[in-house]
């Protein structure tokens, strides 16, 4: 059986699309910095593919020969619904409408993964912990319009994205404070996963069960305001919500760690952690991420970092498109010439 060529044919379209906002781009070959295009809103547009005609082929004379992109759900079929978006992919329709030659579709957790290898250290904040593994197994996950994860592990000389739903996985109250807001947590089919607190909308689920707990009306109403409220603390029950937020979003990272024995560290994505990082590194996260009995040790020593980059994802997915041999990513039901 002859083997597929791994390369993709430049210009390729390059996109990162989340539940709220989608991000393009075009690398016009494998030397090239991807020429970046306005973040859209999801919600202005019906379709993928009206948002790619208005925001980049309107305002390029680039016509991109092949795309890379990454959604905010699991890849399956040849119709792809997004996970907290209206868009569904269909890449066989996208490759007629676009006169594409070839569409791969990753999980967004996969491009943010790709993104730890690829960036500058300019580019990574430092929560704590010791120099990592250079070839350590890393995990990273950001908690955003919803909480996503993803590992990396090295094999072979290449890396191996491993996408997942580990944002979905069952959390529970640890502490007497725990144990009065979390009766306040909306229950979905009977249980609470992390992602109902670890994400925009979370902030907002703990701020309103921190202020039911303490028989209090709640006068905030976006994780924005409850952000803001908490960095200046002009509001105690916001500024409380913010130090859970971190605990548990420091417990949450631990699990992981130890989930993937992530010597290589753990990168925390999205614009929460990016505009949290005085709270972050405030002691709590670190200590909820080291409260590990028995294994403190293996905790204390693995690092964290706060990925910085505007584009990380646009960035990991550049970095696959230029050299696809770095990565070994199965693309079996994912790929479409």
């Amino acid at each position: 059986m002859p083997q597929i060529d791994p390369n993709f044919v430049f210009p390729v379209l390059i996109g990162d699309i989340g539940g709220t906002n989608a991000r393009f781009a075009i690398l016009v070959d494998s030397y090239a910095e991807p020429k970046e295009f306005p973040v859209l809103l999801t919600q202005d547009f019906d379709t993928i593919e009206d948002a790619i005609q208005s925001v980049v082929l309107d305002h390029t004379s680039i016509l991109p020969r092949s795309a890379v992109i990454a959604v905010a759900g699991p890849v399956e079929g040849d119709e792809i619904p997004l996970t907290n978006c209206k868009w569904v992919v269909r890449p066989r329709e996208m490759m007629e409408r676009f006169n594409l030659s070839d569409i791969t579709v990753l999980n967004d957790f996969e491009a943010q993964a790709l993104a730890v290898v690829s960036l500058d250290d300019k580019h990574l904040e430092n929560i704590g912990g010791e120099a990592a593994h250079p070839n350590g197994k890393r995990v990273v996950l950001g908690p955003g319009t919803g909480l996503g994860v993803a590992g990396l592990i090295r094999s072979r000389q290449t890396w191996v994205p491993v996408p997942g739903e580990g944002g979905h996985v069952d959390f529970g109250p640890r502490s007497q404070r725990d144990c009065q807001i979390f009766p306040f947590i909306e229950k979905i089919d009977g249980r609470i996963s992390a992602e109902q607190l670890l994400c925009g909308r979370g902030l907002q689920h703990i701020y309103q069960a921190v202020c039911l707990a303490d028989g209090i009306t709640p006068c905030l109403n976006s994780p924005a305001e409850i952000t803001d409220a908490a960095l200046d603390k002009s509001n105690p029950q916001a500024v409380e919500t913010l130090e859970l937020f971190v605990i548990y979003l420091g417990r949450f990272a631990g699990d992981l760690a130890l989930f993937f024995m992530a010597q290589g560290g753990v990168y925390l994505s999205g614009g929460i952690p990016q505009r949290i990082i005085p709270a972050l590194r405030n002691g709590s996260f670190r200590a909820a991420f080291e409260d590990k009995a028995p294994h403190q040790h293996i905790l204390k020593s693995i690092p964290v970092h706060v990925i910085v980059h505007p584009l990380a994802a646009i960035a990991g997915l550049s970095a696959y498109a230029r050299t696809p041999a770095r990565f070994d990513i199965h693309t079996d039901g994912r790929r479409w010439r």
